[in-house]
């Protein structure tokens, strides 16, 4: 089994806490407000949002992908990071084992840097292509870029 990791920085105008908040401890309940054409609901399965939480994302009917599991591994909300492991989907992954994402806000000026760390583990004989991982980084700057924009418009959210 091979491991590529991808990793990739976006800045925001928002403060880290916020952003943290919305995209980490309060997404269950802010995501699905903010994309519901994406994101149909996200829900515990076990534990509370803590290390050792398994997070279900349930995406709308549109989607070409029904749900997706992460269990939380490493979680600091003071310093704003998080990691997690995709345990699960309904897309079959024919060449992938598992992926671990590491997140982390950090502060700029009055805003943010996110930075993001994916560790794609790749099944014995595989090979995964960067267009094909290039696909769902887009996929998370998109939904990274309507988080922003939401809490723009919308100051008080996750304050």
């Amino acid at each position: 089994m091979g491991v590529i990791t991808y990793s990739m920085e976006i800045t925001s105008s928002i403060a880290p806490s916020r952003m943290f908040n919305a995209l980490v401890l309060e997404s269950h309940n802010v995501l699905p407000k903010i994309v519901p054409e994406g994101i149909k609901s996200v829900e515990f399965i076990e534990g509370d949002g803590g290390v050792g939480s398994i997070k279900k994302t349930n995406f709308a009917e549109s989607s070409h992908i029904k749900y997706t599991k992460h269990k939380v591994e490493a979680l600091d909300a003071g310093s704003f990071y998080c990691k997690y492991t995709m345990i699960e989907s309904d897309i079959k992954f024919d060449k992938i084992d598992f992926v671990v994402e590491e997140v982390k806000f950090i502060a700029a000026g009055s805003g943010c840097v996110c930075k993001m760390t994916s560790e794609y583990h790749v099944k014995e004989g595989c090979e995964l292509k960067e267009e094909e991982i290039k696909k769902g980084k887009d996929k998370a700057m998109g939904l990274y870029k309507a988080v922003e924009e939401y809490l723009v418009a919308n100051p008080d959210v996750c304050a």
